[in-house]
């Protein structure tokens, strides 16, 4: 499976009453979570993907929450899943796919002008 997700801290300071850290630092603490995962994943700027199996990427994502959660009292995430038991590798060739995919339609639209 393919976990696509997005978090980020929300609403006023810090726990402690401290304030805020910026979004960026904790996000940074989130992307380290997903990196010292041992997934595979990109990152880009609006999400995270990592692929492996429900429970290894349910794991990464609530450790990269958890992470987050240490930077302000609230925690949004966004998280879109493409589930598709016995299918590895899928991050890499469903970029593949696409960019073949780009190509003929490439070499069409040449053909027809």
């Amino acid at each position: 499976m393919i976990v696509a997700f997005s978090v980020a801290p929300s609403g006023g300071p810090a726990p402690l009453g401290g304030e805020p850290d910026s979004v960026s630092a904790a996000v940074a603490d989130a992307v380290l979570v997903v990196r010292n995962s041992g997934l595979p994943h990109r990152t880009d700027s609006m999400f995270t993907s990592i692929e492996g199996d429900w429970d290894e990427c349910m794991d990464v994502v609530r450790r990269a929450c958890e992470a987050v959660g240490k930077h302000g009292p609230r925690v949004s995430l966004v998280l879109k899943a493409d589930i598709r038991p016995g299918h590895t590798g899928e991050m890499t060739c469903k970029l593949d796919r696409l960019e073949a995919a780009v190509e003929r339609a490439e070499g069409e639209a040449g053909r027809g002008q």
